[in-house]
């Protein structure tokens, strides 16, 4: 559930690791290049090639030894219909722009995925009649690219909807049958159980399509996650969902496992730092899991000036680093070691504490914009409510406003 995807993205918004080079068959596309190890594909991170500061690819790869990236995102047209566009708004079809990006990419010996879906926005699964015209669509975007690999990123509000699903899904089978060796992933979100109703729906789905993309992935932020050990007990959680949908033992459900992160400041105000990194990677190798991602690129960097952790910004963190630290993770998943660095990143202030309101009570009556304190934080309601406790949740009635 990435909210930030939603707001800075529309509106501007893991099988055992194949080993070896897979070969695509992708006809005359253009750009089309030999496939990475699919291990670099499970560990790009998310790049937005057209919004939200759009950083040098080429100067990341240089910087920490990247050499995949998932850029994001193809949603169907805002104006309606069956076609892949960049964001809603930029057509595939016509597309210079994030070419231009993926020529500097394999120019220096990488490649790229493509994400689809997001939070947000209008997907292909929604706007396309059924599954093979929903395949058709993205087909397109793998010929024009050449692409060796791809990600479902299924969400809200696209994965309420279950003949949505239903067609992504079946376009996720078609483009397995016909482009032989390609690496699909697909997104979720994900909850402190691993994955929420709508996820597990969505896994019964695949499951009843006979459908096994390399790896299902979870996002463990956004969801009242505090840290690594919240997020790799969601993953330890999210594997025993794999195991009773699909029969696995638990070695092929972790093998079949993903996770996506959030670096830095989540839009809920958690705060995932290099080190909570460094424990999901450890957890994700020690268990021999799929994929390693996170969102996104256009975040790996500080805040300038550093803004103590107080807001979520689609273009830098909110956390002290070095530019690309979070990257050089992904590179540690794929097997690669990361060029040293010496700067030191500028210690991000430790934010003035903010007084609490009035403690919240579950017999009063509050309207929208009413303030109130809970748990060392305050809150302000988005809509009438009464004996909802204050959490941080995406559908519930209340916006947390930080610790007091």
């Amino acid at each position: 559930m990435r909210r930030l995807r939603a707001c800075l993205g529309a509106a501007a918004a893991v099988g055992l690791t194949a080993a070896g080079t897979t070969a695509l068959i992708a006809g005359h596309a253009s750009g089309a290049t030999s496939a990475l190890d699919n291990r670099w594909y499970a560990a790009a991170p998310y790049l937005m090639p057209l919004d939200n500061d759009p950083p040098d690819a080429g100067a990341i790869m240089d910087a920490t030894g990247l050499k995949a990236f998932q850029l994001a995102f193809v949603l169907a047209p805002n104006g309606g219909g069956c076609s892949p566009t960049w964001g809603g708004t930029a057509p595939v079809s016509s597309d210079t722009a994030v070419q231009s990006v993926i020529n500097t990419i394999r120019g220096k010996g990488g490649d790229v995925s493509v994400s689809i879906g997001g939070y947000g926005g209008t997907k292909l699964g929604q706007a396309c009649s059924d599954a093979a015209a929903t395949a058709a669509a993205y087909q397109q975007v793998i010929t024009k690219y050449g692409l060796h690999a791809i990600d479902f990123d299924l969400e809200e509000p696209e994965y309420e909807n279950t003949a949505a699903i239903k067609n992504e899904i079946g376009a996720a089978k078609i483009l397995q049958q016909n482009n032989p060796g390609l690496y699909v992933s697909v997104t979720t979100a994900g909850t402190a159980d691993g994955t929420g109703w709508f996820g597990k729906q969505m896994l019964l789905e695949a499951k009843s399509q006979g459908f096994t993309p390399n790896n299902f992935s979870i996002m463990p932020f956004d969801g009242g996650f505090n840290g690594a050990a919240s997020q790799t007990s969601a993953l330890t959680n999210f594997n025993s969902i794999l195991q009773s949908t699909f029969g696995w033992d638990q070695a092929t459900a972790y093998a079949h496992e993903g996770f996506s992160g959030m670096n830095g400041r989540s839009d809920t105000g958690e705060i995932f730092s290099q080190a909570d990194f460094q424990t999901v990677l450890d957890y994700a190798t020690g268990h021999n899991m799929d994929r390693f991602t996170f969102w996104s690129l256009n975040r790996d960097r500080q805040c300038s000036p550093p803004d103590n952790g107080g807001r979520t910004s689609g273009t830098c963190s909110s956390v002290a680093q070095n530019s690309w630290d979070f990257a050089k993770y992904s590179v540690k998943f794929a097997g690669a070691t990361p060029p040293s660095t010496t700067p030191t990143p500028t210690p991000t202030p430790t934010p003035t504490p903010t007084s609490c309101k009035t403690a919240w009570s579950s017999g009063s009556v509050y309207t929208a914009g009413d303030e109130v304190s809970y748990n060392k934080h305050n809150w302000k309601a988005k809509w009438w409510t009464q004996n909802e406790t204050p959490a941080a949740t995406d559908w519930g009635p209340w916006q947390d406003e930080g610790a007091c």
